[in-house]
């Protein structure tokens, strides 16, 4: 993909774009910024760029043209030049090799179809499935030495472009061995190669890593660029795009995850109902509310109160600054506004606070309809601006 296809970042494309045209291109780069902000699809924008066949002839010197023969080989990643390697459990405890494990290739398939999709290891433990990993996804000794693989790769010369180029994704998951042998080729680097390291976590990479790339800061994206990335791109109904947008902390990965989600709406209008129910005060409206939230699974559960939280920012949102006020339920202004107003003392940061600690105590493993039921109840007497700010009153204060 050129780098027109990367969402947002532009100044950060700008930097990686001004290298190529001026011909001042390190021999490392280290691409870091939050999950899904877009690090893959510029590191593989790049890559592309680098063994494009007209780059500063017939087409422009900052950017592929993505229409020769080594652009589109590149775009489906097998441009034998281009060399990614995506960390990854190991395929069984008895394995004394590190060997990748079967579908790997598919998966890189899959991230040359869109850079942004959910397809790595740590994301999805198995394809077709939204569960991640969760075994240790590691860069490992094998393929990353000097006899396969990473290190052998970035050494050879290129076998038709100008260089040699080796994308390596989640870098702060290199164990001790791989990430020697990418200090190796740091510290004696190939001419002709150039190494491109993604991150969400740099604090995690060896300082003498971080020390001898060039770091590119990529920020999460707005609301209003996924909105429009999720309406052009993947045809979602504009209403839905912009609370899907909202919804996902700036990482178009998430906003795909969200949009791909049947269950999302439902969720959402159950997060709506509980708020509902709780203001009530009825124990038989709010009972069969609980039942259906407890029952969709602990995992999904602490998902679901992100929703009941959103809703209560919504609140605090609207009575701050009205209506127009940066929303996530954006399509459900008019339910919100009258929410407000319906409650006109209560206390908003306590109730943001009492989800927020249910999220919590659902980790030490309690019954989770009991814990919903007791955040029902004090639910309903923050938003009547009465009752304590803590779910469970600590043993310290219990006097």
């Amino acid at each position: 993909m050129p780098f027109s296809d990367v969402i947002g970042q532009e100044r950060a494309t700008g930097v990686l774009a001004h290298a190529l045209s001026s011909g001042r291109i390190a021999h490392a780069y280290l691409l870091h910024g939050p999950a899904g902000s877009g690090t893959r699809a510029a590191a593989l924008a790049l890559g592309q760029a680098l063994l494009c066949e007209r780059r500063g002839t017939t087409a422009p010197a900052d950017d592929a043209c993505g229409t020769c023969s080594a652009c589109t080989r590149a775009a489906r990643l097998v441009h034998p030049d281009l060399h990614v390697y995506l960390p990854f459990p190991k395929t069984s405890p008895q394995a004394t090799r590190d060997e990748r494990p079967p579908d790997y290739a598919e998966r890189l398939e899959r991230l040359a179809a869109d850079p942004y999709a959910p397809a790595d290891y740590r994301a999805r433990a198995k394809l077709g499935d939204a569960a991640p990993s969760t075994k240790p996804v590691e860069h490992r000794r094998i393929p990353m030495g000097p006899d396969e693989g990473f290190e052998r790769d970035m050494r050879f010369a290129p076998v038709e472009g100008r260089r040699t180029v080796g994308v390596l994704v989640d870098a702060d998951r290199l164990r001790v061995e791989a990430a020697n042998s990418a200090l190796k080729l740091l510290e004696e680097p190939n001419p002709s190669a150039l190494l491109i390291l993604t991150t969400e976590r740099p604090d995690q990479i060896l300082p003498t890593i971080l020390s001898r790339c060039q770091q590119v800061r990529f920020d999460p994206l707005a609301p209003d660029v996924l909105e429009a990335a999720l309406v052009a791109r993947q045809g979602v109904e504009p209403a839905r795009a912009a609370f899907v947008a909202r919804m996902a902390d700036g990482s178009y990965t998430r906003a795909l995850e969200l949009v791909s989600s049947e269950a999302l709406a439902e969720h959402r209008d159950l997060a709506l109902n509980f708020l509902r129910a709780a203001y009530s005060g009825r124990p038989e409206r709010l009972a069969p509310v609980v039942d259906r939230a407890a029952g969709l699974g602990r995992e999904a559960l602490k998902g679901w109160l992100g929703l009941v939280l959103a809703w209560v920012r919504d609140l605090v949102l609207v009575r701050a600054a009205g209506p127009a006020a940066p929303i996530v339920n954006v399509d459900q202004t008019a339910a919100i506004v009258a929410f407000v107003a319906h409650l006109p003392d209560a206390d908003l940061a306590a109730m943001a606070g009492l989800v927020e600690e249910a999220g919590v105590a659902l980790r030490a493993n309690p019954s989770p309809a009991l814990v919903l039921a007791v955040l029902g109840h004090a639910l309903a007497d923050a938003m009547r601006g009465r009752g304590a700010s803590r779910l469970v009153t600590p043993l310290d204060h219990a006097a």
